[in-house]
């Protein structure tokens, strides 16, 4: 869909520019920033994604996104020279959706692009009129088309894979999820054995968000050599 507000935060000018032209080809409203600062100043309600650099001057792109998050959920998708897998656990720790190493293809770019507004848009409903749909189960209440997630009635604040997550686990009380299945379902992208380190970092996060004791899982349970389970003992 075009029309979405895109922000970039990216100290490299080349990069920044090559971007915003790519995007607003597409239909996007795009805002850019040269540092961490000047984009949280800019960031606002209306922000649908935000392309951010983790190597910057001043403040970094991971602390950049550790202050996005205080704020709001919209899905980061990480810009960053460095490969390797500890990178990318480390920016999913911070806060961020999804991951692309430089250099990078703009057919890749915007594939990401418009998989991170798909299931931030489409599936948590930004903007929609809201229908009375809810799953709920051992205290657990959660929406089928929006992001809002409650825990004996107190409200969380997932990001969107979070809620992804728990999403499909409630939809389908009892079924062990492997590893696979949870990358190809919630990403929507082919699973390779190293996508297991971003999935113990997002099941890990979800569990310090909603679990009484993230340390004795009483939702999100580990069937170990298997894989994950909504683990109310409800079948």
């Amino acid at each position: 869909m075009a029309g979405e507000k895109i922000l970039i935060i990216e100290d490299d000018v080349d990069i920044r520019e090559g971007v915003r032209i790519l995007l607003e080809s597409e239909g996007y409203i795009v805002k850019e920033a040269a540092d961490g600062r000047k984009g949280l100043d800019i960031l606002d309600e209306n922000t649908d994604l935000v392309i951010l650099d983790i190597m910057m001057p001043g403040i970094s792109g991971l602390r950049t996104c550790e202050e996005i998050r205080k704020e709001s959920n919209v899905p980061v998708l990480f810009l960053t020279a460095k490969a390797q897998e500890s990178d990318k656990l480390i920016g999913l720790m911070a806060g961020g959706d999804d991951y692309l190493p430089k250099p990078f293809s703009y057919a890749e770019l915007l594939g990401r692009v418009k998989a991170l507004l798909r299931r931030y848009k489409v599936y948590q409903g930004k903007n929609e009129s809201k229908e009375e749909q809810y799953l709920e189960s051992a205290g657990v209440r959660i929406h089928e088309h929006f992001n809002e997630v409650y825990v004996d009635g107190n409200e969380k604040e997932l990001t969107d894979i979070e809620y992804h997550i728990l999403l499909l686990m409630m939809q389908h009380p009892g079924k062990i999820f492997s590893a696979q299945n949870l990358y190809e379902s919630v990403w929507n992208e082919p699973y390779f054995y190293s996508c297991n380190g971003t999935i113990m970092v997002h099941i890990r996060k979800l569990r310090v968000k909603i679990e009484p004791d993230p340390k004795t899982p009483k939702y999100i349970k580990t069937v170990w050599g298997k894989g994950y389970r909504f683990g109310t003992g409800i079948a």
